[in-house]
């Protein structure tokens, strides 16, 4: 799409949008953070949608195009010109004639650069903001003056919800706690620490005959708990939005009982932590679909927790992190090698992952490097035997979904 066009399309999107939800009044629940928007934002979803009539956004629909998209339709396949003059000419309608609208929409806020938030939040201010986690190297610092500006981008997000609106802040990020003055809202946190208001508990990887099944816990708020049984899901990060998701439940009325049932239905977005069966009975960890160093560093603490003969990182760069990219990189190598059998890096940034490894003792003879996911594929596809498990990381650019395609059952 050509710049003038793209501006043009933007800027009546926005307006189309901001009289939508003039229009509507829906309650209007905004997610950021650097890592876990996506997960946070479907197990939001999942547990709304069991009481109310709920929109959630769609794919990475997160930023000047698609958040007023997600206001404007539920449709998600855009299919050139003819889609955009559709959404536009029906938005108009839906204006002018009062239709059946969602109650609440779940959006979800993302930036690339400063004043981002400002535009997005120009077209639709939450009643209840969720700051999901913000690392000391957050994603898409490289267009920022460093982490401290973009957890202040970030925190516009609750600097503009009403003093009746929630603030709901992972209790475990010290930087997103950090922020919590920052918000004449109602605040309400979340996490592992015993002093979270909504509280995980007791989380356990679930095995059944020697394989894991998914992940088990407890949540906690205001002296009650229930257990919360996810299949299919791993991870703590899996944890988090699901007590995330509770928390807005619990701001909308919805008791511990109906949540923990209404979680049941919640599954991760794809190639976001999700295990596959893979050739050779393998087990692969697919969390492709994008990297943070904060994300990386939660995907080599799971892959520490699974029990496997041999466990093997297969991590590609991660991007968007400008002037800290080495620094990030060998960080990121040195815990993969306290806990990976074998590793593999792909992309340019592989080599500082391995040098990372090196320092903390593996072997250069278990480590492979390459420069694209097409030259890694046959090396990784006769490396991995039986029982071993694998992890599957890295920015989407990198492309790691061919190897996750090449490698499972």
């Amino acid at each position: 799409m050509k710049p003038q066009a793209k501006y043009l399309l933007e800027r009546i999107l926005k307006y189309l949008a901001k009289a939508t939800l003039w229009r509507y009044r829906p309650a209007i629940v905004g997610i950021t953070g650097s890592v876990g928007k996506t997960s946070t934002k479907e197990a939001i979803g999942a547990v709304l949608k069991s009481e109310r009539k709920v929109r959630v956004a769609s794919k990475n629909f997160n930023n000047e195009i698609g958040l007023p998209l997600t206001i404007l339709s539920s449709e998600t396949a855009i299919t050139g010109a003819g889609f955009w003059v559709r959404v536009i000419l029906r938005a108009i309608w839906n204006i002018i004639r009062k239709t059946d609208y969602p109650e609440i929409l779940v959006l979800e806020f993302g930036i690339d650069r400063p004043g981002d938030m400002r535009y997005l939040l120009e077209i639709a201010r939450p009643n209840v903001g969720v700051v999901t986690a913000i690392g000391e190297i957050p994603v898409h610092v490289e267009y920022f003056s460093g982490p401290e500006e973009v957890a202040r981008e970030k925190a516009r997000l609750i600097e503009q919800l009403p003093a009746g609106g929630f603030a709901i802040l992972n209790y475990d990020s010290h930087i997103v706690m950090g922020l919590k003055d920052r918000t004449r809202a109602h605040r309400m946190s979340y996490g592992f620490h015993r002093d979270a208001e909504v509280r995980i508990s007791n989380f356990a990887t679930r095995i059944e005959e020697g394989n894991p099944v998914g992940t088990s816990f407890k949540l906690e708020y205001a002296g009650n708990f229930v257990p919360v049984r996810l299949d299919h899901v791993f991870g703590r990060a899996q944890a988090y939005a699901a007590a995330a998701g509770a928390s807005v439940g619990l701001i909308f009325g919805l008791n511990l009982v109906t949540i923990s049932e209404a979680l049941k239905d919640y599954r991760p977005p794809e190639h976001r932590f999700q295990l596959l069966r893979g050739l050779k009975d393998t087990i692969v960890i697919d969390d492709a679909y994008n990297a943070s160093p904060l994300s990386v560093h939660a995907a080599l603490d799971t892959l520490k927790d699974l029990e496997g003969k041999r466990k093997i990182a297969i991590l590609g760069d991660m991007r968007e992190i400008g002037s800290f990219a080495a620094e990030a990189h060998q960080d990121i190598g040195r815990v993969a090698g306290e806990i990976a059998d074998i590793l593999v890096g792909i992309g340019p940034n592989a080599r500082h992952i391995a040098d990372g490894a090196i320092e903390t003792g593996l072997s250069k003879k278990n480590i492979r490097l390459f420069e694209t996911a097409d030259q890694a594929i046959l090396s990784i596809q006769e490396l991995i035997k039986k029982g071993d498990i694998i992890l599957v990381k890295a920015s989407h650019s990198i492309g790691l979904e061919k190897v996750v395609e090449s490698i499972k059952a």
